[in-house]
């Protein structure tokens, strides 16, 4: 298992931007996937990006162009940059790590608030 934590959300105008961080509790090295998803109230959680341990990444369509997903496996954190935010992009996002045939871990999530 990994214990997750996420940081970096907040309160931003539309048009700004916010960098997301997700500190692992482990060597992030031998994660298959790690990824960023997010959750508005009424809604079901969604896929916002994710980068497979090879370093290839996927991105929802809503973001793609203006976020940016990056892993530092020396420092087992994950990143989001998230520019030219929306309203639309006001969720709770939770970091995610998936070890195929281990372990599927979320973080507690950060709230991201886009006011227009």
């Amino acid at each position: 298992q990994v214990q997750l934590v996420e940081s970096g959300g907040g309160l931003v105008q539309a048009g700004g931007s916010l960098r997301l961080s997700c500190a692992a509790s482990r060597s992030i090295d031998s994660i298959n996937v790690m990824g960023w998803y997010r959750q508005a109230p009424g809604n079901q959680r969604e896929l916002v990006a994710r980068m497979f341990n090879r370093g290839i990444t996927d991105y929802a369509d809503s973001v793609k162009g203006r976020f940016t997903i990056s892993r530092d496996n020396a420092k087992n954190t994950m990143y989001l940059q998230m520019n030219s935010l929306k309203p639309e992009d006001t969720a709770v996002y939770y970091c995610n790590a998936l070890k195929i045939a281990d372990f599927n871990s979320w973080g507690q999530g950060t709230q991201v608030t886009v006011s227009s």
